[in-house]
Protein backbone atom coordinates (compact mmCIF):
# COMPACT_ATOMS: atom_id res chain seq x y z
CA UNK A 1 0.00 0.00 0.00
CA UNK A 2 3.15 2.58 0.74
CA UNK A 3 4.60 1.42 -2.32
CA UNK A 4 1.30 2.46 -4.52
CA UNK A 5 0.66 5.77 -2.67
CA UNK A 6 4.19 6.32 -3.40
CA UNK A 7 3.91 6.45 -6.88
CA UNK A 8 0.81 8.65 -6.83
CA UNK A 9 1.65 11.91 -8.12
CA UNK A 10 -0.15 15.44 -8.61
CA UNK A 11 -2.32 16.88 -5.83
CA UNK A 12 -3.27 15.33 -3.10
CA UNK A 13 -6.49 17.06 -2.18
CA UNK A 14 -7.71 16.49 -5.52
CA UNK A 15 -6.95 12.99 -5.26
CA UNK A 16 -8.71 12.66 -1.86
CA UNK A 17 -11.79 14.75 -3.14
CA UNK A 18 -12.17 12.03 -6.15
CA UNK A 19 -11.92 8.85 -3.47
CA UNK A 20 -14.53 10.64 -1.29
CA UNK A 21 -16.63 11.29 -3.73
CA UNK A 22 -16.52 7.42 -5.11
CA UNK A 23 -17.08 6.26 -1.90
CA UNK A 24 -19.61 7.80 -0.70
CA UNK A 25 -21.38 7.14 -4.24
CA UNK A 26 -22.13 3.45 -3.27
CA UNK A 27 -24.63 4.38 -0.71
CA UNK A 28 -26.84 6.32 -2.93
CA UNK A 29 -26.01 3.96 -6.10
CA UNK A 30 -26.71 0.59 -3.71
CA UNK A 31 -30.33 2.38 -2.61
CA UNK A 32 -31.25 4.00 -5.98
CA UNK A 33 -30.77 1.24 -8.07
CA UNK A 34 -33.69 -1.16 -6.35
CA UNK A 35 -36.29 0.47 -8.65
CA UNK A 36 -34.06 -0.64 -11.57
CA UNK A 37 -33.38 -3.84 -9.63
CA UNK A 38 -37.06 -4.89 -9.84
CA UNK A 39 -38.22 -3.16 -13.24
CA UNK A 40 -35.19 -5.09 -15.20
CA UNK A 41 -34.20 -8.01 -13.17
CA UNK A 42 -34.61 -10.12 -10.27
CA UNK A 43 -35.07 -7.88 -7.51
CA UNK A 44 -31.14 -8.29 -6.11
CA UNK A 45 -29.71 -5.11 -6.00
CA UNK A 46 -25.97 -6.54 -5.32
CA UNK A 47 -25.39 -6.78 -8.79
CA UNK A 48 -25.88 -3.17 -9.28
CA UNK A 49 -23.49 -2.59 -6.66
CA UNK A 50 -20.36 -4.39 -8.27
CA UNK A 51 -21.09 -3.15 -11.37
CA UNK A 52 -20.64 0.13 -9.92
CA UNK A 53 -17.78 -1.09 -8.18
CA UNK A 54 -16.31 -2.68 -11.55
CA UNK A 55 -16.81 0.70 -13.11
CA UNK A 56 -15.19 2.55 -10.30
CA UNK A 57 -11.88 0.62 -9.89
CA UNK A 58 -11.29 0.72 -14.16
CA UNK A 59 -12.30 4.27 -13.89
CA UNK A 60 -9.32 4.90 -10.92
CA UNK A 61 -7.00 2.66 -12.80
CA UNK A 62 -7.59 4.95 -16.01
CA UNK A 63 -6.97 8.24 -13.35
CA UNK A 64 -3.29 6.76 -12.12
CA UNK A 65 -2.33 5.51 -15.58
CA UNK A 66 -3.35 8.91 -17.24
CA UNK A 67 -1.41 10.91 -14.57
CA UNK A 68 1.85 8.67 -15.43
CA UNK A 69 1.55 10.53 -18.64
CA UNK A 70 3.37 13.72 -19.45
CA UNK A 71 0.98 15.90 -19.41
CA UNK A 72 2.71 17.43 -22.87
CA UNK A 73 2.10 14.88 -24.88
CA UNK A 74 -1.59 15.52 -24.69
CA UNK A 75 -0.85 17.76 -27.12
CA UNK A 76 0.17 15.48 -30.15
CA UNK A 77 -3.16 12.98 -28.69
CA UNK A 78 -5.44 15.43 -28.99
CA UNK A 79 -4.77 16.38 -33.04
CA UNK A 80 -4.38 12.56 -33.41
CA UNK A 81 -7.73 11.70 -31.63
CA UNK A 82 -10.05 14.19 -33.11
CA UNK A 83 -10.63 12.61 -36.58
CA UNK A 84 -11.31 8.99 -33.96
CA UNK A 85 -13.56 11.16 -32.21
CA UNK A 86 -15.45 12.28 -35.44
CA UNK A 87 -15.46 9.10 -36.95
CA UNK A 88 -17.06 7.98 -33.36
CA UNK A 89 -19.90 10.22 -33.51
CA UNK A 90 -20.38 9.59 -36.98
CA UNK A 91 -20.93 5.90 -36.15
CA UNK A 92 -22.96 6.39 -33.07
CA UNK A 93 -25.38 8.90 -35.04
CA UNK A 94 -25.50 6.48 -38.13
CA UNK A 95 -27.06 4.20 -35.79
CA UNK A 96 -30.45 6.10 -35.43
CA UNK A 97 -31.55 4.76 -32.29
CA UNK A 98 -34.79 5.89 -30.96
CA UNK A 99 -36.62 6.01 -27.50
CA UNK A 100 -40.12 6.42 -26.92
CA UNK A 101 -40.03 8.17 -31.12
CA UNK A 102 -37.17 10.65 -30.30
CA UNK A 103 -33.53 10.25 -31.38
CA UNK A 104 -31.33 9.02 -29.01
CA UNK A 105 -28.18 8.06 -30.87
CA UNK A 106 -25.84 8.23 -27.60
CA UNK A 107 -24.16 4.98 -27.08
CA UNK A 108 -22.50 2.41 -29.32
CA UNK A 109 -21.95 -1.01 -28.38
CA UNK A 110 -17.87 -1.80 -28.01
CA UNK A 111 -17.38 -5.18 -30.10
CA UNK A 112 -16.06 -7.92 -28.12
CA UNK A 113 -16.53 -6.91 -24.76
CA UNK A 114 -20.60 -6.07 -25.23
CA UNK A 115 -19.97 -2.88 -23.65
CA UNK A 116 -21.90 0.19 -24.13
CA UNK A 117 -20.38 3.67 -24.45
CA UNK A 118 -21.32 7.32 -24.92
CA UNK A 119 -19.07 8.64 -27.50
CA UNK A 120 -20.01 12.77 -26.94
CA UNK A 121 -18.27 11.91 -23.46
CA UNK A 122 -14.69 11.50 -24.57
CA UNK A 123 -15.43 13.99 -27.09
CA UNK A 124 -16.17 16.32 -24.86
CA UNK A 125 -12.12 16.16 -23.16
CA UNK A 126 -10.43 15.65 -26.33
CA UNK A 127 -11.97 18.61 -27.62
CA UNK A 128 -10.95 20.97 -24.65
CA UNK A 129 -7.31 19.23 -24.86
CA UNK A 130 -7.50 20.11 -28.29
CA UNK A 131 -8.43 24.14 -27.93
CA UNK A 132 -6.20 24.02 -25.14
CA UNK A 133 -2.96 23.32 -27.56
CA UNK A 134 -4.58 25.66 -30.16
CA UNK A 135 -4.56 28.22 -27.69
CA UNK A 136 -1.31 27.79 -26.01
CA UNK A 137 0.35 27.64 -29.94
CA UNK A 138 -1.09 31.16 -30.72
CA UNK A 139 -0.19 32.77 -27.56
CA UNK A 140 1.18 36.28 -28.14
CA UNK A 141 0.49 36.11 -31.90
CA UNK A 142 -1.65 38.19 -33.37
CA UNK A 143 -3.56 36.36 -35.36
CA UNK A 144 -6.87 37.13 -37.48
CA UNK A 145 -10.21 35.50 -37.74
CA UNK A 146 -9.98 34.14 -40.90
CA UNK A 147 -6.79 32.04 -39.97
CA UNK A 148 -8.36 30.47 -36.78
CA UNK A 149 -11.66 29.20 -38.78
CA UNK A 150 -10.17 25.95 -40.31
CA UNK A 151 -7.09 24.50 -37.28
CA UNK A 152 -9.74 25.82 -34.33
CA UNK A 153 -13.16 26.47 -35.20
CA UNK A 154 -13.76 23.61 -37.94
CA UNK A 155 -13.52 20.97 -35.42
CA UNK A 156 -15.52 21.99 -32.84
CA UNK A 157 -18.37 22.63 -34.85
CA UNK A 158 -17.95 19.33 -36.75
CA UNK A 159 -17.88 17.95 -33.27
CA UNK A 160 -20.59 19.90 -31.84
CA UNK A 161 -22.80 18.94 -35.18
CA UNK A 162 -22.71 15.76 -34.70
CA UNK A 163 -23.50 15.71 -30.98
CA UNK A 164 -26.26 18.30 -31.12
CA UNK A 165 -28.79 15.99 -33.19
CA UNK A 166 -29.26 13.33 -29.94
CA UNK A 167 -27.80 15.58 -27.15
CA UNK A 168 -28.12 19.61 -26.91
CA UNK A 169 -27.84 19.95 -23.11
CA UNK A 170 -24.29 18.05 -23.94
CA UNK A 171 -23.41 20.23 -27.41
CA UNK A 172 -24.76 23.33 -24.91
CA UNK A 173 -22.60 22.52 -22.68
CA UNK A 174 -19.44 22.12 -24.63
CA UNK A 175 -20.05 24.94 -26.70
CA UNK A 176 -20.43 26.66 -23.31
CA UNK A 177 -16.85 25.62 -21.52
CA UNK A 178 -15.04 26.32 -25.37
CA UNK A 179 -16.35 29.76 -25.66
CA UNK A 180 -15.17 29.99 -21.45
CA UNK A 181 -11.57 28.66 -22.46
CA UNK A 182 -11.15 30.52 -25.65
CA UNK A 183 -11.89 33.42 -23.77
CA UNK A 184 -9.16 32.54 -20.71
CA UNK A 185 -6.96 31.82 -23.67
CA UNK A 186 -6.88 35.41 -24.66
CA UNK A 187 -8.65 34.99 -27.79
CA UNK A 188 -9.79 38.66 -29.09
CA UNK A 189 -13.53 39.16 -28.04
CA UNK A 190 -14.47 40.72 -31.64
CA UNK A 191 -14.06 37.36 -32.31
CA UNK A 192 -15.94 35.30 -29.71
CA UNK A 193 -18.81 37.73 -30.75
CA UNK A 194 -18.45 36.19 -34.46
CA UNK A 195 -18.69 32.34 -32.53
CA UNK A 196 -21.63 33.17 -30.58
CA UNK A 197 -23.40 34.68 -33.49
CA UNK A 198 -22.48 31.98 -35.79
CA UNK A 199 -23.78 28.90 -32.98
CA UNK A 200 -27.08 30.86 -32.57
CA UNK A 201 -27.52 31.11 -36.28
CA UNK A 202 -26.80 27.33 -36.93
CA UNK A 203 -29.15 26.59 -33.94
CA UNK A 204 -31.80 28.16 -35.68
CA UNK A 205 -31.32 26.76 -39.01
CA UNK A 206 -31.38 23.14 -37.07
CA UNK A 207 -34.53 23.52 -35.45
CA UNK A 208 -35.87 24.83 -38.76
CA UNK A 209 -34.43 22.03 -40.62
CA UNK A 210 -35.50 19.41 -37.96
CA UNK A 211 -39.21 20.84 -38.00
CA UNK A 212 -39.38 20.70 -41.95
CA UNK A 213 -37.97 17.10 -42.27
CA UNK A 214 -38.86 15.58 -38.84
CA UNK A 215 -38.23 12.12 -40.32
CA UNK A 216 -34.32 13.16 -39.83
CA UNK A 217 -33.83 13.85 -36.07
CA UNK A 218 -37.28 12.38 -34.80
CA UNK A 219 -39.03 14.48 -32.25
CA UNK A 220 -35.70 15.72 -30.83
CA UNK A 221 -36.66 19.31 -31.28
CA UNK A 222 -39.96 18.84 -29.57
CA UNK A 223 -38.23 17.46 -26.73
CA UNK A 224 -36.36 20.48 -26.41
CA UNK A 225 -39.19 22.34 -26.33
CA UNK A 226 -41.40 20.49 -24.21
CA UNK A 227 -38.81 20.42 -21.43
CA UNK A 228 -38.17 24.02 -21.17
CA UNK A 229 -41.92 24.37 -21.09
CA UNK A 230 -41.91 21.96 -18.24
CA UNK A 231 -39.69 24.22 -16.53
CA UNK A 232 -41.67 27.49 -17.17
CA UNK A 233 -45.43 25.50 -16.10
CA UNK A 234 -46.98 22.51 -15.44
CA UNK A 235 -47.79 20.45 -17.74
CA UNK A 236 -47.78 17.21 -16.63
CA UNK A 237 -45.28 15.57 -18.81
CA UNK A 238 -42.93 12.56 -17.89
CA UNK A 239 -40.34 15.21 -17.16
CA UNK A 240 -43.01 17.39 -14.79
CA UNK A 241 -43.57 14.09 -13.35
CA UNK A 242 -39.22 13.64 -12.90
CA UNK A 243 -39.32 17.02 -11.07
CA UNK A 244 -41.75 16.63 -8.86
CA UNK A 245 -40.93 13.37 -7.66
CA UNK A 246 -37.19 14.97 -6.72
CA UNK A 247 -39.31 17.84 -4.92
CA UNK A 248 -41.05 15.15 -2.72
CA UNK A 249 -37.81 13.58 -2.23
CA UNK A 250 -35.86 16.43 -1.17
CA UNK A 251 -38.92 17.44 0.91
CA UNK A 252 -38.75 14.37 2.80
CA UNK A 253 -35.05 14.88 3.51
CA UNK A 254 -35.43 17.44 5.68
CA UNK A 255 -32.13 18.78 7.48
CA UNK A 256 -30.92 15.32 8.41
CA UNK A 257 -32.67 12.95 6.05
CA UNK A 258 -34.35 9.60 6.72
CA UNK A 259 -31.37 7.52 7.28
CA UNK A 260 -29.45 5.78 4.47
CA UNK A 261 -31.11 3.16 2.34
CA UNK A 262 -34.42 4.61 3.51
CA UNK A 263 -35.64 6.23 0.29
CA UNK A 264 -39.05 5.86 -0.76
CA UNK A 265 -38.65 8.31 -3.81
CA UNK A 266 -36.24 5.82 -5.48
CA UNK A 267 -39.37 3.80 -6.00
CA UNK A 268 -41.02 5.89 -8.15
CA UNK A 269 -38.27 8.49 -9.93
CA UNK A 270 -37.43 7.20 -12.94
CA UNK A 271 -33.31 7.36 -13.38
CA UNK A 272 -33.15 8.08 -9.75
CA UNK A 273 -29.36 6.21 -9.75
CA UNK A 274 -28.78 8.94 -12.10
CA UNK A 275 -29.68 11.76 -13.75
CA UNK A 276 -32.23 12.51 -9.97
CA UNK A 277 -29.60 10.98 -7.61
CA UNK A 278 -28.78 14.14 -6.02
CA UNK A 279 -32.59 14.14 -4.79
CA UNK A 280 -32.41 10.52 -3.49
CA UNK A 281 -29.04 12.25 -1.95
CA UNK A 282 -30.93 14.87 -0.10
CA UNK A 283 -33.52 12.09 0.97
CA UNK A 284 -31.67 9.94 3.17
CA UNK A 285 -28.91 12.52 3.76
CA UNK A 286 -31.12 15.57 4.49
CA UNK A 287 -29.84 19.31 3.93
CA UNK A 288 -26.46 18.41 5.39
CA UNK A 289 -25.39 15.54 2.93
CA UNK A 290 -26.50 17.87 -0.16
CA UNK A 291 -24.47 20.91 1.28
CA UNK A 292 -21.52 18.32 2.27
CA UNK A 293 -21.92 16.99 -1.24
CA UNK A 294 -21.55 20.46 -3.30
CA UNK A 295 -18.59 21.37 -1.08
CA UNK A 296 -16.78 18.46 -2.33
CA UNK A 297 -17.20 19.85 -5.92
CA UNK A 298 -16.31 23.90 -4.83
CA UNK A 299 -13.40 22.22 -3.17
CA UNK A 300 -12.32 20.28 -6.20
CA UNK A 301 -13.05 23.92 -8.35
CA UNK A 302 -10.28 25.74 -5.68
CA UNK A 303 -7.65 22.73 -6.37
CA UNK A 304 -8.31 23.12 -10.09
CA UNK A 305 -7.88 26.85 -9.99
CA UNK A 306 -4.67 26.43 -7.89
CA UNK A 307 -3.32 23.59 -10.33
CA UNK A 308 -3.87 25.95 -13.20
CA UNK A 309 -1.71 28.96 -11.65
CA UNK A 310 1.00 26.50 -10.74
CA UNK A 311 1.21 24.91 -14.24
CA UNK A 312 4.26 25.72 -15.67
CA UNK A 313 3.24 26.57 -18.96
CA UNK A 314 -0.16 28.10 -20.73
CA UNK A 315 -0.92 24.79 -22.47
CA UNK A 316 -0.94 23.46 -18.77
CA UNK A 317 -2.60 26.17 -17.51
CA UNK A 318 -5.36 26.03 -20.38
CA UNK A 319 -5.79 21.85 -20.44
CA UNK A 320 -6.30 22.07 -16.43
CA UNK A 321 -9.34 24.63 -16.47
CA UNK A 322 -10.93 23.14 -20.07
CA UNK A 323 -10.93 18.98 -19.06
CA UNK A 324 -11.46 19.98 -15.14
CA UNK A 325 -13.86 23.10 -15.04
CA UNK A 326 -17.03 20.69 -16.88
CA UNK A 327 -16.72 18.15 -14.43
CA UNK A 328 -17.37 20.68 -11.75
CA UNK A 329 -19.78 22.94 -14.13
CA UNK A 330 -21.75 19.34 -15.31
CA UNK A 331 -22.06 18.88 -10.99
CA UNK A 332 -23.84 22.01 -10.39
CA UNK A 333 -26.28 21.45 -13.12
CA UNK A 334 -27.12 18.12 -12.10
CA UNK A 335 -28.09 19.86 -8.66
CA UNK A 336 -29.61 22.34 -9.97
CA UNK A 337 -32.28 19.93 -12.47
CA UNK A 338 -32.98 18.27 -8.98
CA UNK A 339 -33.96 21.09 -7.04
CA UNK A 340 -35.87 22.86 -10.07
CA UNK A 341 -33.42 25.75 -10.78
CA UNK A 342 -33.01 24.55 -13.87
CA UNK A 343 -34.69 22.56 -17.25
CA UNK A 344 -33.92 18.57 -17.17
CA UNK A 345 -31.17 18.00 -18.99
CA UNK A 346 -29.78 14.17 -18.74
CA UNK A 347 -26.47 15.15 -17.39
CA UNK A 348 -25.65 13.18 -14.60
CA UNK A 349 -23.25 13.32 -11.54
CA UNK A 350 -19.89 13.07 -11.43
CA UNK A 351 -18.21 9.98 -9.89
CA UNK A 352 -21.43 9.66 -7.69
CA UNK A 353 -23.91 8.52 -10.39
CA UNK A 354 -24.04 5.30 -12.03
CA UNK A 355 -22.70 4.39 -15.61
CA UNK A 356 -19.61 3.67 -17.06
CA UNK A 357 -18.86 5.99 -19.78
CA UNK A 358 -19.54 9.07 -17.32
CA UNK A 359 -17.53 7.72 -14.60
CA UNK A 360 -14.76 6.66 -16.69
CA UNK A 361 -14.26 9.72 -18.65
CA UNK A 362 -14.73 11.98 -15.45
CA UNK A 363 -11.76 9.71 -14.36
CA UNK A 364 -9.68 10.71 -17.66
CA UNK A 365 -10.00 14.33 -17.12
CA UNK A 366 -8.81 14.08 -13.61
CA UNK A 367 -5.86 11.72 -14.53
CA UNK A 368 -5.09 14.66 -16.79
CA UNK A 369 -5.45 17.31 -14.26
CA UNK A 370 -3.08 15.32 -11.94
CA UNK A 371 -0.64 14.75 -14.96
CA UNK A 372 -0.01 18.81 -15.16
CA UNK A 373 -0.07 19.25 -11.13
CA UNK A 374 2.43 16.11 -10.81
CA UNK A 375 4.94 18.09 -13.09
CA UNK A 376 5.28 21.29 -11.07
CA UNK A 377 5.92 18.85 -7.96
CA UNK A 378 8.71 17.30 -10.62
CA UNK A 379 10.19 21.01 -11.47
CA UNK A 380 10.10 21.78 -7.80
CA UNK A 381 12.08 18.37 -6.68
CA UNK A 382 14.47 18.96 -10.25
CA UNK A 383 15.25 22.45 -8.58
CA UNK A 384 16.02 21.26 -4.90
CA UNK A 385 18.16 18.99 -6.28
CA UNK A 386 20.16 21.24 -8.74
CA UNK A 387 20.46 23.71 -5.18
CA UNK A 388 22.07 20.59 -2.82
CA UNK A 389 24.89 19.72 -6.29
CA UNK A 390 25.62 23.49 -6.26
CA UNK A 391 26.02 23.10 -2.53
CA UNK A 392 28.74 20.93 -1.50
CA UNK A 393 28.62 21.74 2.49
CA UNK A 394 24.53 19.89 1.44
CA UNK A 395 25.98 16.82 0.19
CA UNK A 396 28.70 16.38 3.24
CA UNK A 397 25.73 17.04 5.76
CA UNK A 398 23.66 14.65 3.78
CA UNK A 399 26.34 11.78 3.97
CA UNK A 400 26.82 12.12 7.87
CA UNK A 401 23.31 11.80 8.83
Amino acid sequence: MTKVLANIKGDKVIWAVAALLALFSFLPVYSASSNLAYLYGDGDTFSFLVKHFAHLVLGFLIMYGVHKIPYNYFKGLSIIMIPVVLILLLVTMAQNTTIEGANASRWIRLPFVGVTFQTSTLAAVVLMAYVARYLSKIKDKSITFKETLLPLWLPVFLVLMLILPANFSTAAIMFSMVIMLVFLGGYPLKYISVILGSGFIILVFFVLFAKAFPGMFPNRVDTWVSRIENFTNDTGTQEDYQIERAKIAIARGGVIGTGPGKSVQRNFLPQSSSDFIYAIIIEEWGFVGGIFLMLLYLLLLFRLVIAAHKSPDMFGKLLVIGVGLPIVFQALINMAVAVELFPVTGQTLPLISSGGTSIWMTCLAIGIVLSVSSRREELIEEELHKEKEENPLEVLREVYE
